[in-house]
């Protein structure tokens, strides 16, 4: 029986471990005219990770020793570790006593990798790379009183972000526009956000799912932004599978949706499940400075996020994989870890449309 809470749709198992996902469109409209191939690695697992403390404020200075990963309750051993960019409460400002102070100041008992300075037998620690973020804007119909406002917020977003963040800036409507490909330019993404016009229906979950594709070549911290004024009412795309696309592929999504959208229950639900379910959030504001307020946050949690990677010890589960993290020591239980929850390791479906507008197939790699 399938393990994943997303239980839309039967998947069939299969050998290898690798995952080919081919996209293809129909040739209408040229946005979404893509068949290329995308093979993902999932040979490497890549979290990002938030920690915060009851306040919610970001607690920075962890170690790989400090992190505890399973995966199907099997213990795996971390192969790369990356602080965020972004200062937060940092461990020697924390009071820490007995053994746990001793394990981080002191001297170690031998073969203890937690002496200060020093790192596990065989984790790469790397510098902080930045993150990847794609911002996907909703100019359908639903954005016709507020829409200066937002591209106002998503510009305040994009000038905040560090210069080594590389930020994309999609637009959709019935159609995905990929405006502006992803850069260190950020100038060029606020040229791209100025130059949106309104469109008609709104196409949001399969724009996402195209969204998702293109992050999932990335490696490193890499998110989707939405910003959503309303619920999706012209996509054949459930969801679900695009939650369980980023999920198995390491994409956090972020939702910055208006008050208009949280009066639509459906939609709603649907932005909360899929944000928690890839370790992101999703923000609801009535105002044009809740948004900002909003996109502030997501700028705030994507310069605290860990980066940890692993190779998936022997699991014979060829399915969907749940992923546990833990903090080591008895100081560190109180505080709180955000991230996703599993992934699926192979899978072979198909998701076509009436229309054959969008079609979705996943092959193993040979």
């Amino acid at each position: 029986m399938r393990k994943s809470k997303w239980n839309r749709y039967s998947m069939a198992g299969m050998a290898g471990a690798s995952l080919i996902l081919v996209l293809t469109a129909a040739p209408r409209p040229a946005a979404q005219d893509d068949a290329s191939r995308l093979q993902v690695n999932v040979d490497l697992v890549q979290l990002s990770i938030a920690v915060t403390d009851h306040k919610g404020h970001y607690i920075a200075g962890l170690r790989p020793e400090d992190f505890t990963i399973y995966e199907d309750k099997i213990p795996e051993k971390i192969a790369s570790f990356e602080e965020g960019n972004a200062t937060g409460n940092r461990l020697n400002e924390i009071d820490v006593s007995g053994e746990e102070a001793a394990g981080r100041k002191g001297d170690a008992p031998e073969g203890n990798a937690a002496v200060e300075g020093a790192k596990p037998a065989g984790v790469e620690i790397r510098q902080v790379s930045g993150a990847s973020v794609f911002i996907l804007f909703d100019t359908s119909n639903y954005m016709y009183r507020g829409f200066v406002f937002a591209q106002d917020a998503i510009a305040d977003f994009v000038r905040s972000m560090d210069d080594v963040d590389r930020i994309a800036f999609y637009s959709y409507s019935r159609d995905l526009s990929r405006a502006t490909p992803l850069t260190t330019n950020h100038f060029q993404v606020v040229a791209g956000v100025r130059h949106t016009v309104a469109g008609d229906d709104a196409a949001l979950y399969n724009s996402l799912l195209i969204t998702v594709k293109d992050a999932s070549r990335l490696t490193g911290r890499k998110a989707i932004v939405v910003f959503s004024n309303g619920p999706d009412n012209a996509s054949s795309v459930p969801p679900e599978d695009v939650a369980e696309l980023a999920q198995s592929t390491g994409t956090i999504i972020y939702f910055v949706s208006t008050h208009q959208a949280q009066e639509e229950p459906v939609s709603t639900a649907a932005f909360e499940r899929m944000s928690r379910a890839t370790g992101g959030k999703a923000y609801f504001a009535g105002t044009w400075r809740g948004e900002k307020r909003a996109f502030a946050s997501i700028r705030e949690d994507l310069g605290h996020l860990y980066q940890i990677s692993y190779y998936p010890a022997p699991n014979s589960n060829r399915g969907w994989r749940t992923i546990k993290v833990k903090l080591v020591g008895n100081e560190l239980q109180k505080y709180h870890i955000r991230t996703r929850d599993g992934y699926r390791l192979s899978q072979q479906t198909a998701i076509t449309t009436a229309s054959n507008e969008i079609s979705v197939e996943n092959f193993d790699a040979k």
